[in-house]
C-alpha cells in the first residue's frame, strides 16, 4: 500500500465539505491543514506520494526528501511552485491536475466582463453611497452589449477556449493569442499576435501559465497597445501582469478598467492601491473554489496517484 500525504488540504477543503474517500482507498492517507518547510521534510518521511495545492516546494526543499518519495501530486493546473529541475534530479515525477476548474475559472472571466458592460460595481457602489440619482435621473454609467465586441485571449488551452465558446455564444468576435498559432474554423474567431490582440480587443482575459517566458508578458509597454476604452482580466496567475505598471496605466486613465482574480503576491498589501479603485474589481483566487471544481479536484488527484501507481503516470509535467 501507498503512504500518501496531503500537506496542505485545507488550502482546497476550507469549508470541510469534501470527501477524500477516494485517497483514502488508494493507501495510507494522511492530510494536514498547512505546512511550515521545517514540517514538511518531517511529514514527507517514509511517504511515497505528496499531494501539495500551490506549496512552494523549491530546491533546498525537494533535495532533503527521503528515497521514499516518487511523486509529487500539484492538485491544481499550475505548477510554478515546484522545481521540476531538482525533483527530476532526486527521480521524483511531477503531475499536475488541467481542467478542473476550466468551467468555473471561464465562468468568472466571462462574468467580469458582464459586470463591466453594465457598470455593475460603480451602479452598487452608487447605492451604497446613497446616491440613487441613477433611479431618480438617468443612467450616468456606461451600459452596452457583449454583441460585436471583441474579446483577445492570451492562451488558448482548456480554459481560454471555453471562455472563447461561452463569448461566441453571446456574439463576439475573437482574436486569440497562442505561443504556437492555430486555425479555427469559426467565422467569429482569429488566430492574432500579442500585439494584434492588445491593439484590436475591447477586452483581454488571459489564460496562459506563468512560465519565465510569460513573468510580466504585460508590462507597461504592452498595456498602452490598449484601447483606452478597454478592459483587462486575469484569472491566471498574477505575475503574468506587472502590477506596478497595471496600477500606474490605471490611474492615468490609459484604461477603462481591470478584474484581477490574481494579484502578485497574493494576498495582495492591504494598502494596495487597487482596493480604493472604482474601475477595478478584485477576487481573493477564486476561480478554482466552487465546490464543484474541489470535488472534481480530489477525485482526479486520486485518478492521477491510481495511474501511477500502476506505472502509467498522467498529467506528467516532470
Amino acid at each position: 500500500m501507498e503512504k500518501i500525504v496531503f500537506l496542505n488540504s485545507a488550502k482546497v477543503d476550507f469549508d470541510h465539505q469534501l470527501n477524500f474517500s477516494s485517497l483514502q482507498e488508494l493507501g495510507t492517507f494522511t492530510k494536514y491543514d498547512a505546512s511550515s518547510d521545517e514540517e514538511i521534510l518531517e511529514r514527507v518521511q517514509n511517504q511515497s506520494v505528496i499531494i501539495t495545492k500551490e506549496l512552494p516546494l523549491g530546491k533546498d526543499l525537494i533535495e532533503q526528501f527521503p528515497p521514499s518519495v516518487k511523486l509529487i501530486c500539484e492538485a491544481g493546473t499550475g505548477y510554478n511552485n515546484i522545481d521540476i529541475i531538482a525533483a527530476a534530479n532526486k527521480n521524483i515525477t511531477v503531475c499536475n491536475i488541467p481542467g478542473y476548474s476550466t468551467e468555473a475559472v471561464a465562468q468568472l472571466a466571462i462574468t467580469f466582463m458582464l459586470n463591466f458592460a453594465s457598470s455593475m460595481v460603480l451602479q452598487q457602489n452608487m447605492i451604497k453611497q446613497s446616491n440613487f440619482t441613477n433611479f431618480t435621473k438617468h443612467l450616468q454609467v456606461p451600459h452596452f452589449e457583449l454583441q460585436n465586441k471583441t474579446l483577445g485571449v492570451i492562451g488558448t488551452g482548456a480554459i481560454g477556449r471555453q471562455v472563447i465558446k461561452v463569448a461566441s455564444a453571446l456574439g463576439m468576435n475573437v482574436l486569440a493569442y497562442n505561443r504556437t498559432p492555430k486555425n479555427y474554423e469559426e467565422p467569429n474567431i482569429k488566430s492574432a499576435s500579442l500585439e494584434e490582440v492588445l491593439k484590436g480587443s475591447d477586452f483581454v482575459s488571459i489564460h496562459c501559465p506563468l512560465t519565465p517566458d510569460t513573468k510580466h508578458l504585460i508590462d507597461k509597454d504592452k498595456l498602452k497597445l490598449m484601447k483606452p476604452t478597454a478592459f483587462i482580466i486575469n484569472t491566471a496567475r498574477g505575475p503574468i501582469i506587472k502590477e506596478t505598471d497595471l496600477i500606474e496605466t490605471l490611474q492615468n486613465n490609459v484604461l477603462a478598467g481591470a478584474a484581477l482574480d490574481v494579484q502578485d503576491p497574493e494576498p495582495p498589501a492591504l494598502d494596495n492601491p487597487l482596493f480604493a479603485m472604482d474601475n477595478v474589481m478584485l477576487t481573493p483566487h477564486i476561480g478554482w473554489k466552487c465546490f464543484e471544481s474541489r470535488e472534481r479536484l480530489i477525485q482526479l488527484v486520486s485518478d492521477n496517484i491510481a495511474a501511477f501507481i500502476k506505472g502509467k503516470p498522467i498529467n506528467v509535467v516532470g
